[in-house]
């Protein structure tokens, strides 16, 4: 008598995923590509080795779901970059998963055409194809790390990566930041606590072998050296903001008892700002002077936003859709954008040059 079938019970099918080496061929890396991501990641090392007294600034869409108009934002930031270039370092935010509550449009790569087809094999390749334009653009990119494997597929077009408060606790993510070659900064925790992030880093910071694939598409045992990059990113949580002075302290202490560089990144959107984008510019004004005043500890801030401000639902007819608005968390438009990485300059620019001279 056969035995019961046991495993499998739940999958409705098995669809073959190209291998990172078969994508990568289709979307190689360029020269040009190479140099950005590669010089991007040694500022912002240096920024966090503090040999570079300026401040990073992730900012860009809450998610990536339309290249054209995620390229017309790329070029845009690409010009404010070079224009603030003397006190702020820009990175364009290219977020392609999405973690869902419960359900939900899960991104770019699990969903390119946005109609539940979930085609995630092209969305791989057209993920890869945006971030490769970002970077001929002259602009390095930072991700949200959800999926442990996509690192594989374009790893090397990224320069700065962060872990969401709902993974910072997750071991599989603290093994995968321990391998992943950009600095890394761990979120709090939705409950606002800093134990799961300072725990992150720590973490990550040692060598890990875990599970993985290759760039053959293999299953290996991935054995990695630890990244010594990771560093702490404020986001809010628990109902409160986190980003105020006393906060900012508590962070500073909970990472010097860990015996780690205090490195502090602000995010201005999510519970900083009670999800309304509106309060963007007022979190970014109020971090800017903390370190006019004389924080050290703060070296860097991420700003949601867009080319045009709030969000919108994804429509039954995708041409429905307006052009440059979120389809997930609102941002601010790029009008505001402009205006709050301009302030932040003309703040920040004779306190960093004080910063650089300590």
């Amino acid at each position: 008598m056969p035995f019961a079938q046991t495993e499998n019970l739940n999958i409705a099918a098995f669809d073959r995923m190209p291998s990172p080496e078969e994508i990568t061929a289709r979307v190689p890396l360029t020269d040009k590509a190479a140099q950005v991501v590669l010089e991007g990641r040694q500022t912002l090392q240096a920024i966090l080795d503090r040999k570079d007294p300026r401040v990073f600034v992730v900012v860009g869409p809450c998610s990536i779901h339309d290249p054209v108009a995620g390229l017309d934002y790329a070029r845009r930031l690409k010009k404010l970059a070079d224009e603030v270039s003397d006190t702020l370092v820009l990175v364009m935010r290219v977020y392609f998963e999405k973690p869902r509550t419960s359900t939900g449009w899960k991104g770019y790569i699990n969903d390119p055409h946005m109609d539940d087809s979930f085609r995630i094999d092209e969305g791989m390749e057209k993920a890869r194809r945006f971030l490769l334009d970002v970077n001929e653009a002259g602009l390095p990119a930072g991700t949200e790390a959800l999926d442990p494997i996509a690192p594989q597929y374009y790893g090397d077009l990224i320069a700065w990566t962060a872990i969401g408060a709902r993974t910072s606790e997750s071991q599989t993510h603290r093994e995968m930041a321990s391998g992943l070659s950009t600095p890394v900064g761990f979120k709090n925790g939705t409950d606002g606590s800093l134990e799961a992030a300072v725990n992150g880093i720590l973490s990550a910071s040692s060598p890990h072998s875990f599970l993985g694939i290759n760039g053959e598409g293999q299953s290996s045992i991935i054995r990695t050296r630890g990244n010594p990059y990771g560093h702490v990113v404020l986001r809010g949580g628990g109902g409160r903001p986190n980003y105020d002075t006393v906060s900012v302290s508590l962070a500073e202490k909970a990472l010097v008892k860990a015996k780690l560089p205090a490195n502090i990144v602000i995010d201005c959107s999510h519970a900083n700002s009670w999800k309304n984008p509106d309060y963007q510019p007022l979190v970014m004004r109020d971090v800017a002077h903390q370190i006019r005043e004389g924080n050290r500890s703060i070296v860097g801030l991420m700003i949601e936003s867009n080319i045009e401000a709030g969000n919108q639902p994804i429509p039954a007819n995708l041409s429905e859709l307006r052009y440059g608005c979120s389809v997930t968390d609102a941002c601010v438009d790029w009008n505001t954008t402009e205006e709050m990485i301009r302030n932040t300059r003309d703040i920040l620019r004779e306190a960093l040059a004080q910063r650089s001279a300590a």
